[in-house]
């Protein structure tokens, strides 16, 4: 049904990538791997959205990536219906699930989890993966190798129990600092750190003289 209003598969797909993502940055073969459509398709796809505004580009590497423009103006509408919605993605990290968030879940009790750096294209990140909490450290290191595969490149990684994070917070230390002002893609949030609403201010009415 939803194919029919907007038009393709491919287009959906792509919505759902991107507004699922918005922080992230994808070349077209990583696209057509992770959504699993023919190039063509997506590359008519992705001219159709950039032309519109719903996509920025930005070439980095000697390759062409793609990012969905925060600032269009029917991005927040566009994200209330395609958001929150799950892409079906090729991955070897495991062969029953791709979803990186299940996959995190399995290493431990994990509080905290966001993915910065190559992933986010920020250059001045100091991390590409920050974990907090209590993780088996044989899983994290077999998560970090697949992951490092499917990406084929080395990343940085930090896993930190939640005392250390604690700490580190209280004395203002600067590589966590650093992290959490990153560009990012939270994973995990059990903490509230990202999800915090400001408390509404309520305005006392001042009492009118006689």
């Amino acid at each position: 049904m939803i194919d029919q209003l907007f038009g393709s598969k491919t287009r959906v797909k792509l919505l759902q990538l991107f507004l699922g993502n918005p922080n992230r940055s994808f070349f077209v073969r990583e696209i057509t791997r992770k959504i699993d459509e023919q190039i063509n398709s997506v590359r008519r796809e992705l001219a159709n959205m950039l032309s519109v505004g719903i996509i920025t580009s930005d070439s980095s590497n000697n390759k062409l990536y793609y990012e969905v423009n925060q600032k269009y103006e029917h991005y927040e509408a566009l994200k209330s219906i395609f958001g929150s919605h799950e892409v079906k993605v090729t991955s070897d990290i495991d062969e029953e699930s791709s979803d990186m968030v299940t996959q995190m879940r399995l290493l431990g009790a994990v509080e905290l989890a966001f993915l910065s750096g190559v992933f986010t294209r920020d250059d001045l990140s100091p991390v590409d993966i920050l974990i907090v909490g209590d993780v088996n450290r044989t899983r994290l290191r077999k998560f970090i190798a697949l992951v490092e595969q499917e990406e084929g490149k080395d990343l940085r990684y930090s896993a930190i129990s939640s005392d250390e994070f604690d700490y580190r917070l209280d004395v203002h230390d600067r590589f966590i600092a650093n992290a959490l002002g990153s560009k990012k893609t939270v994973l995990v949030d059990e903490r509230g750190l990202f999800n915090r609403r400001p408390k509404p201010t309520t305005v006392k009415k001042s009492k009118k003289k006689k």
